[in-house]
């Protein structure tokens, strides 16, 4: 079968939830998860391989954890395993070709208008902004700055020396609120019961050791470097993070005692309906030059690409399919019943 230009997932819509409590210790930061800051915030779900738990569990375990309060979202990780090395030292220099920890953060839930940020062993931080997803056409802003970010690492090992008795690294990172909003209307922290998408990745490269380093495998027939690892906590089912639809919900809640258990909103599982015929509408333009506005034309394209049963069909809703030569808006009712949720061909998906 042909390659597509945007494939669609091989998982369906089944992101994680994750309920990010009021920080109420003293916050030190140290890279370090084992101290009374992060007592009470629980771990997400061990990461799993980008495309899916279909594929091979990572070779080494990998969890995070958040805290939030009304400046600062507060992430921690601890990546275990004995491969620890970096070699990248220059700030906004290509961290993934070490092995990294990265976050992904859209606050409005659009695809949209997100940011991005890799770290390494060695503290070395890459932030970047993206518009635009890079499969619609968006290129990110390497300039950009999370304004009063703070990061540490912490090395239960040493790094760069294979035949010490590495265990794990562990990061902290400091992330205000006001960095991360700027493209909210509101322009404002979270409240108590609203979400964020978040997605986390641990790049991992398969190494040997010659000569007392870590070198990158190779193939041996070609002699290039094999591809690395993407493990995730919400797969995307595509090796492709830039899937903002697949990240994970992270709910902003009071504490512990207060805690109420969120779940995903019914407009989130209509935004996914939607999606689904915009994989199929790129997919129908790559092979006719055009967009549909049939929506049998639309399902059919599912059903022939769709790796997934439940990815082939579309849900029965008031669909309206509007298209000219080279865009369209697809639009169905919100749950509220005054509005509509819109996706549109660059991808960003509203209700309005």
């Amino acid at each position: 079968m042909k390659s597509i230009r945007i494939p669609i997932p091989a998982v369906d819509f089944h992101p994680p939830i994750y309920h990010c409590l009021r920080a109420s210790k003293p916050f030190h930061l140290d890279g370090r998860l084992d101290k009374p800051f992060w007592e009470d915030a629980p771990f997400t779900d061990a990461f799993v391989d980008i495309e899916g738990e279909h594929m091979p569990s990572p070779r080494f375990l990998t969890r995070a954890k958040m805290l939030w309060d009304d400046e600062n979202l507060y992430i921690g990780a601890q990546l275990d395993g004995d491969e620890i090395w970096g070699h990248v030292s220059k700030r906004d220099d290509v961290i993934f070709q070490d092995n990294d920890f990265e976050i992904f953060i859209d606050p409005d839930s659009d695809t949209q208008q997100y940011y991005e940020f890799e770290m390494n062993v060695l503290n070395t931080v890459w932030d970047l902004f993206l518009p635009t997803a890079y499969r619609d056409g968006g290129s990110a802003i390497n300039g950009y700055d999370i304004q009063g970010l703070r990061t540490a690492v912490s090395v239960d090992g040493k790094p760069n020396e294979p035949f010490a008795a590495n265990r794990s690294w562990s990061v902290e990172l400091v992330i205000p609120f006001a960095a991360i909003t700027e493209a909210l209307p509101e322009k404002r922290a979270p409240r108590e019961g609203e979400y964020y998408r978040i997605n986390f990745s641990r790049v991992q490269w398969k190494t040997d050791i010659k000569d007392g380093q870590y070198v990158k495998r190779t193939d041996p027939t070609t002699g290039l470097t094999l591809p690395e690892d993407n493990w995730v906590w919400s797969p995307t089912g595509v090796i492709n993070i830039h899937y903002p639809e697949l990240w994970a919900f992270v709910f902003f809640t009071l504490g512990s005692q207060e805690t109420k258990a969120y779940s995903i909103p019914e407009d989130e599982y209509r935004k996914w309906e939607l999606r689904k015929l915009y994989y199929a509408q790129h997919i129908y333009y790559d092979q006719k030059g055009h967009y549909s506005n049939h929506l049998e034309e639309l399902a059919k394209i599912l059903e022939e690409y769709a790796p997934g049963d439940s990815n082939r069909m579309v849900k029965p809703l008031p669909y309206l399919i509007e298209i000219t030569s080279h865009t369209f808006e697809i639009s169905c009712p919100a749950s509220d019943e005054n509005k509509d949720i819109v996706i549109y061909s660059n991808g960003k998906v509203e209700v309005k």
